[in-house]
């Protein structure tokens, strides 16, 4: 019986041993033999399958080798994360290039400035809370591919802090993804534990203030302590940037157009979020606001065709294209330019789009592989083994864990909250506070194999040195910060349990 036990043990642990080579083999391979991230990450996964206690088998071919599994699974998970990235990312570098070159990013940042001084503590301040409320209903990589031609604008115009500008941007727009619906984890959150919409919103904006403001100090150190300099990324030369800065503001686009290409994907991606979220409160309660809101539109015929159009023009991958599209054509406009040389321009950027999404497709094939390698079901036992410790606190750390071993922080929320969800009836709270907690957990501790760590990386021209000592305590700073206080608000006012 001992025997048994023993060999019962080995097997349960045997995923976490999995997890902590091909966490190491990612590491040594970037940051130790300076391997390309995407052969690094490729490889972590291919060795992760072949460390596997067994793969899922095929199901027309259950009898292939576990190498060959290896192999398809991280090809599969390659794949859709590739689908899920790529249009977003190629349109996003072109409309980075398109702000820059056409003078719209310095536009902005002129307009920027005359409003809120040239001190970088009150720039970086602004830029938190504008992406905090912008950031509500758009993706963070979405928020941070439109954001970030504005940063480089400003450190070139401001004559440094370019760090503390970029971190400004994911300071406030990485929140927002992970507490407010209608992102897809606090979606998936809110269903399994069964929390009200509307609560989980206003809850979740006004739970991330701190923390943001926290992240946003965080910036601040982390800016003195890594300046990273402009570098030429890819999508547009430094030397064009700074030529495109000497020009009068008569020769800019005005403000309006300059913030067209901006603002108007958020506009139509918030349309399409704001939709869902009446689609999923109708689902709820058949006769509360969402009911009035769809009568308000026309009753439900009406609301349905006004769905799938919104739907289609707010999908963001459609979004970012009239993004695009809008960019060159303020572009093609102020340097009066024919089709061919837009073209031309747009080359650039793609041949930079085409590198962030192999690093970034790599990345999810990463987290693929472990969740097949059987880490995931090594999690939820290590959780059933350790329902005696504090719930929220519980809720927490089974979400950094799934951050840590798979990446994405909406698996991680849509895994731990199923998790925790069996918990329910020995939560001595509201489970609001677990929702929080979860949210909390899956924003932090974020490192090679999360797409936001490349995309930021890529795009701000930030190495991975850079980015771990950056993006990664940034991120950290805030969950702590918002799992403290989540902590004390449970126990102070733990309101009715659920």
């Amino acid at each position: 019986m001992p025997g048994t036990l023993l060999a019962a043990a080995a097997v349960a642990s045997w995923p976490f041993v999995v997890l902590a080579a091909a966490v190491a083999a990612v590491i040594l391979g970037v940051v130790v033999l300076r391997l390309h991230p995407f052969v690094a990450l490729v490889a972590a996964a291919l060795l992760a399958g072949a460390l596997a206690d067994g793969l899922p088998p095929d199901a027309k071919r259950p009898d292939k080798g576990q190498l060959v599994r290896a192999v398809e699974l991280t090809a599969e998970g390659f794949g859709r994360t590739a689908g899920g990235v790529a249009i977003v990312i190629g349109m996003a570098t072109i409309i980075g290039m398109a702000l820059t070159e056409s003078g719209a990013a310095d536009k902005v940042v002129r307009r920027f400035l005359a409003v809120c001084g040239t001190g970088p503590a009150g720039i970086s301040l602004a830029i938190v809370i504008a992406t905090y409320i912008l950031s509500i209903p758009i993706f963070f990589d979405s928020m941070f591919m439109l954001m970030v031609p504005v940063a480089l604008a400003l450190a070139l115009r401001t004559g440094g802090h370019f760090t503390l500008y970029v971190l400004a941007i994911c300071a406030g727009g990485t929140v927002t993804h992970a507490l407010t619906i209608p992102h897809p984890g606090p979606i998936f959150m809110a269903e399994n534990l069964g929390i009200d919409v509307g609560l989980s919103i206003w809850i979740g904006i006004v739970a991330g203030i701190v923390p943001v403001l926290a992240g946003w100090q965080a910036c601040r150190w982390l800016d003195r302590r890594t300046p990273v300099p402009v570098r030429d990324t890819g999508s547009v030369s430094l030397a064009d940037a700074r030529t495109i800065m000497d020009r009068p503001e008569s020769e800019l686009p005005s403000l309006a157009a300059a913030l067209v290409p901006i603002l108007v994907p958020i506009l139509l991606i918030s349309l399409a979020a704001v939709i869902d979220v009446i689609r999923q409160g109708a689902a709820r309660d058949a006769a509360g606001w969402a009911a009035g809101a769809i009568a308000f539109l026309g009753g439900p015929e009406r609301f349905a065709g006004v769905a799938r159009v919104l739907e289609f023009i707010g999908n963001k991958n459609v979004a970012l294209i009239v993004g695009a599209v809008l960019a060159l054509a303020i572009l093609a406009r102020q340097r009066r330019l024919s089709l061919a040389q837009v073209s031309e321009l747009t080359g650039r950027p793609l041949e930079t789009a085409g590198v962030i999404i192999l690093i970034t497709a790599a990345g999810g094939a990463f987290g693929f592989m472990l969740e097949q390698a059987g880490v995931k079901r090594a999690i939820e036992g290590w959780v059933a083994g350790n329902q005696g410790v504090d719930l929220v606190l519980l809720g927490y750390v089974v979400a950094v864990v799934f951050r840590i071993a798979q990446g994405s922080a909406t698996v991680a929320m849509q895994t731990a909250s199923a998790v925790c969800a069996g918990l329910l009836p020995a939560l001595e709270c509201h489970p609001i506070y677990l929702f929080l907690a979860i949210g909390f957990g899956a924003t932090g501790f974020s490192w090679m194999n999360d797409s936001g760590f490349w995309v930021v990386s890529r795009l701000a021209g930030f190495s991975e040195r850079e980015t771990l000592r950056t993006w990664t305590p940034l991120l950290t700073v805030i969950s702590l910060t918002g799992i403290v206080l989540t902590l004390v608000a449970s126990r102070l006012a733990p309101l009715a349990p659920h």
